[in-house]
């Protein structure tokens, strides 16, 4: 024989409500749980979103400013190489003036030099003040003329110069002239100046120059070697 106690059947489902009630509290609140869980998951997967399109933007300013600043490397590389060609073209230009410079000087000296052997009174006309020869190799003799007229201001001389070598070929006398003579123009001094072959076995002992003006000598001088 059993003895049970027997609730009053409001009290049953007074107790029924209340747990009904629990359970779906705590389904309510597993529901908003849910939407915030799914709620955070969807904005991280936009800010993610973003933030891979910013990082395409900055990757893609970053490669754009290695671009400009490859181009202005190369520009600036140019301009160096441009400043450097210029530099060495200035060097060479100023070399170029010094040389030419002192040329000029040197002109300036020789005319200088020149000038004091033409007199400024005396003797009219065409004269020979130097005469010079030497051997070169023992078988080219180089000669040299200068031809000055003796004073200034004075017209332009036009003729023509000859020279006479003369020496020992085997012992025995041997003479010997330019192949044509030089033209000559001078109006205060001139030099003329060239090479002669000589012969096999032929030793040169003197030299003598004429001016001309037609068939009339100007001037002669003559050396010995």
């Amino acid at each position: 024989m059993a003895v049970r106690s027997a609730l009053p059947w409001p009290f049953r489902w007074a107790l029924l409500a209340i747990v009904l009630g629990f359970c779906a509290a705590i389904g309510l609140w597993a529901f908003e749980f849910g939407k915030d869980i799914a709620g955070l998951e969807h904005g991280a997967q936009n800010e993610l979103v973003l933030l891979r399109s910013e990082m395409a933007e900055l990757r893609d300013a970053l490669e754009k400013a290695k671009s400009e600043r490859d181009h202005a490397q190369s520009i600036a590389n140019t301009a160096g190489t441009l400043v450097t060609a210029e530099k060495a073209s200035e060097e060479q230009y100023v070399l170029q003036l010094k040389q030419l410079e002192a040329e000029n000087r040197s002109l300036k000296d020789d005319l200088g030099f020149f000038e004091k052997l033409i007199p400024s009174t005396g003797q009219e006309g065409v004269a020979i003040r130097g005469l010079q020869a030497e051997m070169q190799d023992g078988k080219a003799l180089r000669w040299q003329v200068l031809v000055i007229q003796a004073s200034k201001n004075v017209q332009e001389f036009s003729g023509r110069l000859e020279l006479v070598f003369t020496g020992l070929e085997n012992g025995k006398p041997w003479t010997a002239s330019l192949p044509e003579a030089q033209p000559l123009r001078v109006r205060q001094y001139g030099r003329l100046e060239g090479l002669f072959e000589v012969p096999a076995q032929v030793v040169v002992k003197g030299i003598a120059a004429r001016v001309l003006e037609g068939n009339t000598v100007r001037a002669t001088q003559s050396i010995k070697m």
